[in-house]
């Protein structure tokens, strides 16, 4: 008799634990809330000027190159100032290549013209989609003295999918360099 209340027990404990179906948990989406960008003047000795997000730390060079560096995001924008000295088509084609040099693991590279005819800013805005090393590069210029470059790159390796809110914000800053770019007289 004791044998029989142990098996009794033991199968009314596999028919009370299996009332219910177990499913899988759904996929969770990252969501990653970023604070509104605030901008300040970018104060250097620089030929040039903009405004930057005061979340970025600013790294400058002595041949006027930045780095603005996002650790909340773990991606740095690079920008790079060139005189033009009668060599504006190689600074141009130097600029394109650089831009589809990472054609390779890209999805798309969106090309958006910039001009802004009051203020001398000519240039063209590089969105990459896909797992390349840069999700973003552009180039600015005012055709007859200077030319700065710019390019963005994150800390890790590249998942589109992980750094693709991260890269969104910085593409606006990164349009919001370009609109607010000035050449210093």
């Amino acid at each position: 008799m004791k044998y029989s209340w142990t098996a009794y027990l033991i199968i009314l404990i596999f028919i009370a634990g299996c009332r219910d179906e177990v499913l899988p948990k759904p996929g969770a989406m990252l969501r990653l809330d970023y604070p509104n960008a605030q901008y300040q003047h970018l104060k250097t000795n620089c030929k040039y000027t903009f405004e930057l997000n005061t979340l970025s730390n600013l790294k400058e060079n002595k041949d006027c190159s930045l780095i603005l560096d996002y650790p909340m995001m773990k991606g740095s924008v690079y920008i790079t100032y060139k005189p033009v000295r009668d060599n504006l088509k190689t600074l141009l084609t130097d600029a394109q290549k650089l831009s589809y040099e990472h054609v390779v693991k890209a999805d798309n590279i969106v090309e958006q013209p910039f001009v802004n005819t009051d203020e001398r800013v000519y240039g063209m805005f590089y969105e990459v989609s896909g797992n390349a090393a840069s999700q973003s590069q552009f180039y600015v210029t005012d055709s007859t003295d200077h030319f700065v470059t710019g390019s963005l790159y994150f800390y890790a390796k590249p998942n589109y999918d992980s750094i693709l809110p991260a890269a969104v914000y910085l593409q606006k800053d990164i349009r919001r360099i370009m609109e607010t770019l000035r050449w210093k007289k």
